[in-house]
């Protein structure tokens, strides 16, 4: 056993120790506890909570992936997340939790007076997080087998039983403390190694600004910036330059950060934790918080993903772009490169014979002939899955081996506390939406308890089963899950809170339409897009031939949310209006207390 290897089981071995820990000591004894933490969590510890049931694998492991590949274009994951928090805080958090219920079918339910309603919102909830947490799974996977150095599927395995452990076991009390202790190992593994690479790289300790400073290069500065640098390497090798690329277009670019974020206002795993806090101004005050958990990790991503691409490209072309020892020998790859291609999430095919790696962009026509001249036959490295960068990038930059165990903790961290989040919002659903709202309102609270940990044991399965074979719609990304959230929950929510008018058959009408429509919009394009096997918040390269306006399917839960609203405002139209105490129910929800009485106007 490797020096390296005693590091990472000793790190990874102490922090689940700590998660099922907690489990233990915060178990659930009750249905409040279960799903609500009997609604006693501070707002600091909440915000923390939900930055790390937040920061998934997509946020910890696939985003500075997506942003060493493709630049400035995948900012749209930045801004759109973010600013989904914004919109939580203003426009959703404070009435949610005032309103005082369990889950988002619940308050559905009850604010449309409509069991239907109540229904359509559970299908719409577990649409959204059967996607997303298939992503989960995949970080999961990766992270584990990178971790014990085998297989993606056995370390997906052993994944779930550890998420089976804690979540199980706790439910939203035992996750919300887990969680914690997942954020605190979570930001440290994020910003420790990218100070350590912004040093090496710039000088600069604050990789936020390393990510423009000078690039130092043989221990003196270069004269020019680290992007600048980048720009440079990329662009000699064939690839589009990364200060300036984007994702299909302007308008697909801003369709993408307008669907992720009222996706994240509408996620209901991230609004189940606003019910956690005892009073109402809480939930605000958790949101403000969360955000500036999230930001340490956000404003850090674009320096560590610029930074991974440039130690990545240069480990790789040694040299003189063309010359003929430019290029790495195959035989001489480092230990990184060994130990990642056992995972099958990095493979190298040596297309001209010559021994040596070619990494270049073989998609680029006006490359196609200096490539030749230099007795290229193709891109040999055939698969570079971005979801290895951040957890390879300190194994990359030769940072010491507790970075790096640091960094394999922080990754399983990121992926394990969303997925328990995810699970316990299906969860929920099914036990207490369905099965006690619906099916059998007069099932005892020991038995709906045990429901519950029935359906999260059965969602944790099924959940692994589609990480393992993931279907075609949803194989390539979790941004999807996004689109299916703005397109069907944030429309109900918000019209549930600001427009007293609103009826069921509006809502109802709303979220199926706005649901349907992404839906078929996903399934008619996903040939384009989708491809098993690669990043799975992967973005599109170039554009469709027939995209609707050019708007990705990744992004097209913001045209789908605009469905939404269009079709419930009509039907609400020439359909009967709400009961008055339903109007009445949201002037109380929505005016603060001592505001005044309500005028009905």
């Amino acid at each position: 056993m490797t020096n390296l290897d005693i590091w990472t089981y000793s790190v990874v071995g102490f922090t689940f120790a700590l998660y099922i820990g907690i489990a233990i000591w915060a178990r659930a004894g009750t249905t409040g506890e279960f799903y609500v933490a009997g609604k006693g969590v501070h707002p600091v510890a909440n915000g923390m909570a939900t930055a790390a049931d937040w920061m998934s694998a997509a946020s910890f492991i696939s985003m500075a992936g997506l942003i060493a590949f493709n630049g400035y274009g995948a900012s749209v994951f930045l801004m759109g997340w973010t600013g989904g928090y914004v919109l939580l805080a203003l426009l959703l958090a404070p009435y949610l939790r005032k309103f005082g219920k369990f889950t988002v079918p619940e308050f559905i339910g009850d604010r449309y007076y409509s069991q239907a309603a109540r229904i359509v919102a559970v299908i719409c909830l577990i649409l959204a997080s059967i996607t997303y947490v298939i992503g989960q799974m995949k970080g999961i996977g990766v992270a584990f087998s990178r971790f014990l150095e085998t297989s993606y599927e056995l370390g997906l395995y052993i994944g779930m039983g550890i998420v089976a452990v804690y979540a199980v076991l706790g439910g939203m009390k035992g996750i919300t403390y887990t969680q914690i202790a997942q954020y605190v190992v979570l930001i440290l593994a994020y910003t420790i190694p990218a100070i350590f690479i912004s040093l090496a790289l710039t000088g600069n300790p604050l990789p936020q600004i390393g990510l423009g400073a000078g690039y130092v290069e043989n221990g003196a500065q270069t004269g020019m910036t680290l992007l600048a640098k980048l720009d440079q390497v990329v662009t000699e090798l064939g690839f589009k330059e990364y200060t300036t690329q984007v994702m299909g277009s302007y308008l697909n670019m801003f369709a993408y950060t307008l669907s992720l974020m009222i996706g994240t206002a509408g996620l209901p795993h991230v609004i189940i934790r606003f019910f956690t806090v005892p009073k109402v101004k809480d939930a605000r005050y958790s949101a403000g918080w969360a955000l500036v958990f999230i930001a340490l990790l956000y404003t850090t991503a674009p320096a560590v993903g610029a930074m991974a691409r440039l130690n990545l490209m240069d480990t790789i072309q040694i040299g003189p772009v063309g010359s003929e020892e430019g290029n790495l020998l195959y035989e001489d790859r480092p230990e990184w490169f060994k130990k990642w291609e056992a995972t099958g999430l990095l493979a190298w095919e040596d297309k001209n014979d010559d021994g040596r790696i070619q990494y270049y962009n073989d998609q680029n026509p006006a490359f196609d002939e200096k490539a030749e001249s230099f007795g290229w036959k193709g891109n040999e490295m055939v698969k570079v899955d971005r979801d290895i960068m951040v957890l390879a990038n300190p194994e990359i930059a030769g940072l010491p081996n507790w970075v790096i165990a640091l960094v394999v903790a922080g990754g399983l961290a990121a992926a394990l506390s969303t997925a328990a989040g995810l699970l316990l919002a299906i969860s929920s659903a099914i036990s207490h939406d369905l099965l006690k709202g619906v099916f059998m309102p007069g099932i005892s609270e020991r038995a709906e308890l045990n429901a519950g940990r029935l359906s999260m044991i059965f969602a944790i399965i099924v959940a692994g089963y589609l990480g393992l074979h993931p279907p075609g719609f949803a194989a390539g990304t979790v941004a999807i899950a996004f689109g299916l959230a703005a397109s069907s929950i944030f429309p109900a929510l918000m019209m549930g809170i600001f427009m007293k008018k609103m009826n069921n058959a509006g809502a109802i009408a709303g979220m199926l339409a706005g649901i349907t429509v992404t839906l078929l919009y996903v399934f008619q394009h996903k040939g384009i897009f989708f491809i098993p096997g690669t990043a799975f918040l992967m973005p599109e390269l170039g554009m469709g031939p027939d995209w609707f306006f050019g708007i990705s399917p990744n992004a097209f839960g913001a045209v789908g949310a605009a469905v939404n609203f269009v079709v419930a405002f009509v039907v609400a139209s020439v359909t009967k209006a709400p009961p008055e105490h339903i109007q009445h129910l949201v002037e109380d929800v929505r005016v603060p207390r001592g505001a005044g009485e309500a005028t009905g106007h």
